[in-house]
């Protein structure tokens, strides 16, 4: 198969070195694609082609295998400092709809998730102003106390600044703290789009794409394993998603601690940030998905968010170098608030029904991506 050229002067940079003939050698030979290689698949119609070469790159990775695990959401309060341009979720605390869960209504919910057979809790939340950093604490030993068998992966680099701002502690400090009281990884939100420009027009209030990726650094040398996110479809045009990338690909190249990349479609239905476009479309997601795949040749696993893009495009992915569903959820809040019409939570024999269905091995997984048991 090969690729459509489109006409030079579409692209933002000079990619004219770029061809999918020299990707595709790239791809073969194990060596690394540069930023003009992505560039050019982005503004290439040929769809299939990334696609074919994607799934040879996780292929050579992961084989046949698509991973899940059974997990829990659990967002303590949507009440939030921050005002971010893109964000359904965050509410101020004088809102109709505004909540705080209590500790115990969170152990109770984490604790029954155990019994329902979850190996994983996932807790991140909006930056309430007046809960202390002992409330997170302490709600971390009691989960453990609770569901001693559930990993915890919790709170993104943003919580992390919060809690060191309010609380006068180093990034290390909390890090330590928040590892002591139970905490066994970090999800990757807040990423958003790296470059700063265009975090100054969704995010002005939010910490810096530099300190995100900083605060991601420490937490990876303390010896916890962390996500890494890409909200996409809004004002990024394609330069910036592969500079997010390569600034992920240039960490990890030092830190080796992002175990999974997971491009979040941002959904523009509930979204206070208005735009003349209706969010991503399937092929941009495929694509994404695809490039993603065969940029970030040092990130072991890639995810198709369902929540964010519906089982079929999700499943669709699995062909696309997609390896991991993510999983159960329950109760998701965040990407739902925004418009996601996906449901609220998948059975297990659901994701695993999807995956047979596409051809591949379904494999249950713990957090840290240990196999527990293929289907």
């Amino acid at each position: 198969m090969y690729l459509l050229l489109a006409p030079l002067r579409l692209l933002p940079y000079a990619v004219s070195m770029s061809s999918f003939t020299t990707i595709s050698e790239k791809v073969h030979a194990g060596e690394r694609l540069s930023e003009a290689d992505a560039l050019f698949m982005y503004a290439s119609s040929d769809l299939l082609a990334i696609g074919e070469l994607a799934a040879l790159a996780n292929e050579r990775l992961n084989g046949r295998n698509v991973y899940f695990n059974v997990n829990r959401h659990i967002n303590p309060t949507n009440i939030c400092v921050n005002r971010c341009a893109f964000c359904a979720f965050s509410r101020t605390a004088d809102a109709a709809d505004a909540y705080t869960l209590a500790i115990g209504e969170m152990v109770q919910r984490a604790a029954e998730a155990q019994r329902h057979g979850a190996t994983e809790v996932h807790l991140v939340g909006g930056l309430h102003p007046d809960l202390p950093f002992n409330f997170y604490l302490d709600l971390l030993k009691e989960i453990r106390l609770a569901a001693p068998s559930l990993h915890i992966k919790a709170f993104t680099a943003v919580e992390l600044e919060w809690f060191a701002s309010g609380s006068s502690l180093t990034i290390a400090e909390v890090l330590a703290r928040l590892m002591e009281a139970g905490l066994g990884s970090m999800p990757g939100g807040g990423a958003e789009i790296l470059v700063e420009e265009v975090r100054r027009r969704i995010c002005p209030e939010k910490i810096s794409g530099q300190r995100w990726l900083d605060i991601h650094r420490q937490a990876h040398h303390a010896g916890l394993k962390t996500n890494c996110t890409m909200l996409y479809g809004h004002v990024e045009k394609h330069a910036d998603r592969v500079r997010h990338m390569s600034l992920l690909r240039e960490l990890q190249d030092e830190s080796g601690g992002f175990q999974v990349f997971i491009p979040l479609a941002w959904q523009p239905e509930n979204s206070p940030l208005k735009l003349d476009v209706k969010g991503t479309s399937g092929l941009d997601d495929l694509k994404t998905l695809a490039i993603a795949r065969l940029f970030l040749d040092n990130i072991p696993h890639l995810k198709a968010y369902w929540v964010m893009l519906g089982e079929k495009i999700a499943q669709v992915a699995l062909s696309f170098g997609v390896d991991d569903l993510d999983g159960t959820v329950i109760d998701e809040k965040i990407g739902h608030d925004a418009g996601a019409a996906s449901p609220q939570s998948l059975s297990k024999e659901r994701i695993i029904h999807l995956i047979r269905m596409a051809g591949k091995q379904p494999v249950e997984r713990d957090t840290l991506y240990r196999p527990i048991r293929s289907y």
